[in-house]
């Protein structure tokens, strides 16, 4: 029999929760054994050793974890092995979080992750933001960010956007011919056309302005966005474009293999 057509054994939770707890007694902490579990479970089977955990040792496993890879942050596995703790939206409020705290210069994180989000998964987001910290994600990136790039992001969060597949041809035509006039066709740059249409409108509506664009004005509108726009405005309107177009594309180019494997795993 091909060992193919064999399905895979079932983990048990409890069997997890055990061989975890061993990793951590010792002399140091077996990394190897806690990520070769972790790394193979997905959000469900890790909320279920986390409660078995907690049933057997009276302990916090996410706590234990932190404690136990404190020195080895600076090693991304380690990193993507805490937030694998954490279910989709708990994560990326935790990024976000992080990101905006840290300094302006650490900025594109906390903007990858709010442009790269449906509208659905922000509102998640949101919510646990406020639940984790006591604040609203709004509140920290009106103090923790500037200019352009707050107005783009502040539109992003607070914005309905439509998450189906349906296109209205005639809109992603005028929204072209509006970018161009605020852009290209322009002295200087219309910025608030720039928020106004990459907020309001949804990824499928933009991925068809990309080609409109193309086929008015003779180039991408990729390359109008960085001629015409500069700094964390000009990257969070590429992050909005670029998952438009082809969202698994852009997160493995961003983030490679970690975030592959940190997806994968949701």
């Amino acid at each position: 029999m091909s060992t193919l057509s064999v399905p895979p054994v079932p983990t048990s939770p409890r069997d997890d929760a055990i061989q975890l707890y061993r990793a951590f007694k010792g002399l140091g902490c077996d990394t190897a054994a806690v990520v070769n579990i972790l790394a193979h479970r997905d959000a469900m089977q890790r909320s279920l050793i986390q409660q078995e955990y907690r049933t057997m040792y009276s302990d916090d496993l996410s706590k234990r974890l932190a404690s136990e890879l404190s020195g080895k942050l600076e090693v991304p596995i380690f990193t993507a092995v805490l937030l694998w703790m954490h279910d989709p939206a708990g994560r990326d409020a935790i990024v976000i979080r992080q990101a905006l705290l840290a300094d302006v210069t650490n900025l594109n994180g906390a903007t990858e992750v709010i442009c790269s989000r449906t509208p659905s998964q922000i509102q998640l987001i949101k919510q646990n933001y406020h639940s984790k910290f006591g604040v609203f994600l709004e509140q920290d990136i009106e103090g923790h960010t500037s200019g352009d790039h707050k107005k783009l992001l502040l539109a992003y969060v607070s914005t309905f956007r439509y998450e189906g597949l349906e296109v209205d041809r005639e809109m992603a035509l005028k929204d072209a011919k509006d970018l161009y006039k605020a852009g290209e066709k322009k002295l200087g740059t219309d910025e608030k056309t720039f928020i106004r249409i990459f907020s309001e409108r949804s990824r499928a509506q933009l991925g068809a302005i990309s080609p409109a664009y193309h086929d008015m004005y003779g180039g991408s509108l990729k390359k109008a966005v960085k001629s015409e726009t500069s700094g964390k405005f000009e990257h969070g309107l590429l992050t909005i474009l670029k998952c438009s177009e082809n969202p698994a594309k852009y997160f493995a180019k961003v983030y490679g293999f970690y975030f592959c494997l940190y997806c994968i795993r949701q």
